[in-house]
């Protein structure tokens, strides 16, 4: 009998789900994702949350919950999932933020050019085709224009969504980022840097996002200067670096 490209996937993929206090939004995530592609496998990394987000991620029946005894911001919790793909020998992963923003309808789309080996990573990019979806502040999108400049500068490649966290990895990718995945609170623009400096080939496929359906940003207007400046820095700090040794 033969195999849907879906079904496929499903064999071999896993949905990676960071979270810190988003219980209000968990439950309808997973469930979502579950409409979409039931037979996909889910893992929620909940970041030491102050709420009932373990609990109710827990209750739906549908995902795996690992619960970080100390929070360890996006960084963390990422590569706590990158980490657990590699053990469990999933060939690729897809990365999802849980307060609703990314829509699992686009999951597919950004896992196929991994299936074609077109490249290690793709990012989901709202701004690759017109811009439907949610509008972010202008302040936002002053700052994501900034860091398309800086991924150009230091990687060469043009960047559309630096920080969408949207995200899919094959196998080699998820192997190189659970070892050497990026530790501070923002890391997506600094995993491109990362990424181009050591081999890992990089595509975007358009999506588009949602407002998210409950909770605050931690990125808000009053700390997005300091949020430029600690991950400009932090890009120009893993340009100027060697490459790690197992992906020369």
């Amino acid at each position: 009998m033969l195999t849907s490209p879906v079904q496929d996937m499903a064999k071999t993929t896993l949905v990676i789900i960071p979270c810190y206090n988003e219980e209000a939004s968990i439950q309808t995530v997973i469930e979502e994702v579950m409409a979409i592609l039931p037979d996909f496998k889910i893992l929620v990394i909940n970041d030491c949350s102050k709420d009932k987000t373990s609990e109710v991620a827990r209750k739906t029946g549908k995902a795996t919950v690992i619960d970080l005894p100390v929070n360890l911001g996006v960084g963390g919790a990422v590569q706590t999932g990158l980490k657990f793909c590699m053990r469990n020998q999933a060939e690729f992963a897809v990365k999802l933020d849980g307060d609703g923003q990314h829509d699992p309808e686009y999951i597919q789309a950004i896992i196929q050019p991994l299936f074609e080996h077109k490249a290690d990573i793709v990012i989901g990019s709202r701004f690759l085709k017109e811009n439907t979806g949610f509008q972010s502040t202008f302040l936002r999108r002053l700052g994501i224009r900034f860091l398309q400049l800086v991924c150009r500068l230091l990687t060469g490649q043009r960047i559309t969504d630096p920080t969408s966290g949207f995200r899919a990895y094959n196998r080699r990718a998820i192997e190189f980022m659970a070892n050497h995945y990026p530790s501070f609170d923002y890391p997506e623009p600094e995993e491109i840097v990362l990424a181009s400096k050591n081999g890992l080939k990089m595509i975007e496929v358009p999506v588009q996002m949602r407002a998210r359906k409950a909770g605050v940003s931690t990125i808000s207007s009053a700390v997005s200067v300091y949020y430029m400046l600690k991950v400009t820095l932090a890009m120009i700090f893993i340009f100027l670096r060697n490459p790690e040794r197992e992906m020369s």
